[in-house]
């Protein structure tokens, strides 16, 4: 099983995004946790209901430092906001592949309720696509530096196209 840790520095909407889904779309091959460097402590209300929306089970989903996992040992930390990519990771993390997958933050877009649902949507479709793409993959056997690969060249290949 690929056990994969979504980082985003508030962990109260992509990195949450990125958890939920993972688990809905991973069954038996993605065990994933999210977590923040700087937890915010509560899930942004819209990242759950647009969850909810799409079917996806939002239980057990929360806000937490990445400090809880220090004993987790993923195979891979994907940071998915820009300034979680520029933090030093602990230590506890070193032998974990690390990659970035940037993604805008659907929660913080103004606009109406039509376009804030447009932005989630975007995004939920990203880590999706780039979900399906990792599932395509026979990666349980992978190394540090292959499925650091692999999970670059998803990110690369399969860009969101929502921007704020």
């Amino acid at each position: 099983m690929l056990k994969l840790l979504f980082i985003c520095t508030h962990n109260r909407c992509r990195s949450i995004l990125c958890e939920a889904l993972a688990r809905h779309l991973g069954g038996n091959r993605i065990d994933a946790y999210s977590a923040g460097s700087q937890p915010s402590g509560l899930v942004h209300p819209d990242t759950l209901r647009h969850l909810q929306r799409h079917g996806i089970d939002t239980s057990g989903l929360r806000s937490e430092s990445w400090d809880v996992y220090a004993n987790l040992a993923p195979d891979a930390v994907v940071t998915v906001c820009d300034s979680a990519a520029g933090e030093q990771c602990p230590l506890w993390l070193g032998q974990s592949a690390k990659v970035h997958w940037g993604l805008p933050d659907p929660s913080r877009i103004e606009g109406d309720d039509s376009a804030r649902e447009d932005a989630f949507d975007a995004v939920i479709k990203t880590i999706e696509r780039r979900l399906a793409r990792i599932l395509s993959h026979k990666t349980e056997h992978s190394s540090a530096d292959a499925l650091s690969g692999l999970l670059e060249s998803i990110a690369l290949e399969e860009p969101c196209h929502w921007y704020l």
